[in-house]
This record gives structure tokens, C-alpha cells and sequence, in this order.
């Protein structure tokens, strides 16, 4: 049944995709004398709420990874296949407030990966990103370099997992450990243009006290301080490559991706990760894993 479900909602999915949001034909503003209203009501029919995607929004149904995830509980027994989903999306709030034409923006991000091949198919894995950032446009035509924008923001990322700290557990082999994980970052990212390669390189660096506490006190270690990535179009083609890690210590993480549009808003999406940091749980566990399956945006 669990299939079924999944398969009907990709169907519903790339549907929804394939329809343009326009005025319902059942109703008709055209005679309505005042303008603000008309508005209001056209913004109404369009089902326009000023959200944009921010990150790549998709559906993997199918994920495989190079061998069993590790479980927190010992009455949980993960698959290395499972399915993943991500939401990402971000709000324009204004613009030119220092009169550097800069935009404002507030974004979140929900990945959650869902054993949906195993007994009772739970999630594993969910991790939350709300950040703000506001990012400056750069009119670079003489360097050989191309700036585009800068941006500069702070994210928030967590499991939504509470910290069992104290908790007394009258059998010792049932204690699940800690599965709390967050970490809050500033970063810096510059974009640069070169036809039709985009390159994105992001500095990032823990606000004091929220990478060194009890949660996850070196997960710098493993996901580093600075990434690359690359998008390049080829005709209706999209390749992107990212790395990032930790010079110092060695550990980080590369993740390859492509997509082709199928219809009007819906691509399909496959995706190739190795390394650490895949997901909060496992950020110091090292996984290989190609999943495949639809994205709604790029």
C-alpha cells in the first residue's frame, strides 16, 4: 500500500507541475471598479503567496546506499534503500536598503529521509534550515573572474531530535545515545558566471558555542569550512557538482547531480553522494549513495 501512495503522489505531482496557476474561469473580476480589490482577488485566484524555491525541491523514491544505516535505537533496524524528500523555499522581504540595490531574504529548507522499504517504514532522518541572508549584486565585466552577487547569511540546522542529558534509563542497552544535532553558521557566498557555468564558492563558520557543545561538538571537523559548487547547462541538460571538507582534518563530502525536464516545471532528478554529512545523524559517518527519482525545481 505504502507504494501505491507514493506512486500516486509522483503522478499528482507532475500533473500539478504541468498546470499553469491562472484566473479560475468560474469567477469574474474584470468589472470590479476598485483596483486594490481586483488585485487582491486576481492574487487570490493565482494562489500567489510571494514563495520562490530556494534549494532543488524533489522526491527520490529510490535511494541506494553503499550499506546500512546506522540505528539509534535498538528496536530500529534500517535499510541501506529508502526514499528522500526536500522542500526548500524562500521569501523576498524588500530591497536597497543600504543602496547597494541588495535583497533581502528569508529561506527554509526540510530534508527527510524515509525508510519506506523497511517494517512500518519510518523516517530516519529529518533535518530543518531556516536562514536569512541578503545578497549584493556585483557589476563585474572587466575581471576574468565574472563576480555575480555576494551573499551573506545565517542558517540554523537541526534534527528536532531533544537532548536526553540526564535521563536515567533503568536498562543501560536501551539508552539511545544523544541523537540531538544542530549547528548555527554565518556564511559568505560568491557567485560567479562563465557562459553557461555557474560557480558558487561558500566560506562558513560556526557562531561561538553552538559547534562545540554537547550535540555534536566536531562536526566542523566533517563538514568543513568552505565548498564549491558548480551548475552547468547544457541545452536542456543540468549538471552540478559539489565539494566541500575540512582541510585540516580531511573529511568532507562531494555530491554530483543531473536533471532533464519532462514536463512544464518537473525534471527527473538523479543524484550521486559520497562522504560525510549526508544527513545531522550521521555527519560523522562516511556514505556512498545514487538516488533517483523527480524535482520540481532546479
Amino acid at each position: 500500500m505504502k507504494y501505491v501512495l507514493i506512486l500516486v503522489f509522483l503522478v499528482l505531482s507532475l500533473v500539478a507541475s504541468e498546470r499553469k496557476y491562472k484566473e479560475v474561469e468560474s469567477y469574474d473580476i474584470t468589472n470590479i471598479e476598485d483596483k486594490v480589490s481586483r488585485k487582491s482577488m486576481q492574487k487570490w485566484l493565482n494562489e500567489d503567496f510571494g514563495l520562490k524555491p530556494h534549494r532543488a525541491n524533489y522526491i527520490l523514491p529510490y535511494g541506494y546506499g553503499s550499506e546500512k544505516y546506522k540505528s539509534y535505537v535498538p528496536t530500529d533496524e534500517y535499510k541501506n534503500i529508502e526514499a528522500e524528500l526536500q522542500v526548500s523555499i524562500k521569501l523576498y522581504l524588500g530591497t536597497n536598503l543600504l543602496g547597494f540595490d541588495e535583497s533581502y531574504y528569508l529561506a527554509y529548507s526540510h530534508i527527510a529521509f524515509w525508510q519506506i522499504y523497511a517494517e512500518s517504514s519510518p523516517f530516519r532522518e529529518t533535518n530543518y534550515t531556516p536562514e536569512a541572508f541578503v545578497e549584493f549584486p556585483i557589476k563585474d565585466k572587466d575581471s576574468y573572474f565574472n563576480l555575480k552577487s555576494v551573499k551573506v547569511g545565517m542558517a540554523h540546522t537541526s534534527n528536532g531530535q531533544g537532548s536526553n542529558k540526564g535521563v536515567i534509563y533503568p536498562d543501560p542497552s536501551k539508552n539511545p545515545g544523544n541523537r540531538s544535532r544542530n549547528i548555527n553558521l554565518l556564511y559568505t557566498e560568491l557567485s560567479f558566471q562563465h557562459d553557461t557555468l555557474l560557480t558558487e564558492l561558500k566560506l562558513c563558520a560556526p557562531l561561538p558555542g553552538t559547534a562545540n557543545d554537547e550535540d555534536n561538538p566536531d562536526i566542523m571537523d566533517y563538514l568543513g569550512y568552505t565548498s564549491i559548487k558548480f551548475n552547468y547547462f547544457l541545452g536542456h541538460h543540468m549538471f552540478t557538482l559539489m565539494a566541500r571538507g575540512n582541510f585540516v582534518t580531511g573529511y568532507g563530502a562531494i555530491e554530483a547531480t543531473y536533471s532533464y525536464p519532462l514536463i512544464d516545471n518537473a525534471y527527473f532528478y538523479a543524484k550521486i553522494f559520497s562522504g560525510y554529512g549526508e544527513s545531522l545523524i550521521d555527519y560523522n559517518n562516511n556514505i556512498t549513495k545514487f538516488s533517483v527519482g523527480f524535482s520540481f525545481s532546479r
